[in-house]
């Protein structure tokens, strides 16, 4: 049977560990919000930049020139902020997942101590229940540890895919720079 004090100490680490994730999911969030401003700032400067030019202009010609070299950027520029957006997810992700595994595997030790213990005091033939019970645990440990994998993997080829888009990007956006301005 569980202690007052067992139970006790069980819901101020689950409190705990709530903070602790609700803190990193609120930094990834701050992150977030940081990155949209300061893209959201540097938009309105440029603008505010490129409308001072365009009324600046007194030749037709250099109205083209202008208005291609303003909007030859915009692809590395949205390629950058689209990794920086898919570094802080993944980061914040990572440590929420560190986390939440951690307290699983936590959890599961301390669920297989009481099964140990209460088996411990099991009346004479329940051996059978009590080693079917554990077979189940263990199965249902070997199936989340499969089923973690299984993420971690999807992960790893969802971020390669990402990577290998994001460089074909950059590359056009090179490509495209490269033939605007010869």
């Amino acid at each position: 049977m569980l202690s007052v004090e067992q139970i006790t100490s069980a819901q101020k680490n689950n409190i705990n560990v709530l903070f602790g994730l609700t803190e990193t999911a609120f930094s990834g969030v701050e992150k977030l919000v940081e990155l949209n401003l300061a893209a959201a700032k540097a938009a309105f400067s440029e603008n505010a930049h490129h409308v001072q030019s365009l009324i600046a202009i007194k030749d037709p010609a250099e109205v083209v020139a202008l208005q291609s070299s303003y909007y030859q950027p915009i692809a590395e520029k949205g390629v950058a902020y689209s990794r920086h957006i898919y570094d802080i997810a993944t980061s914040t992700g990572s440590e929420l997942s560190k986390s939440i595994e951690s307290q699983a595997q936590e959890a599961q030790h301390a669920f297989m101590t009481l099964i140990d213990s209460a088996s411990k005091n099991a009346p004479q033939g329940s051996e059978a229940a009590v080693a079917m019970f554990k077979n189940a645990m263990s199965a249902s440990q070997n199936a989340m540890e499969t089923a973690q994998k299984a993420i971690k993997q999807v992960t790893q080829t969802a971020e390669a895919n990402l990577q290998s888009a994001v460089s074909s990007a950059s590359a056009a956006a090179k490509t495209t720079k490269r033939r605007t301005a010869a």
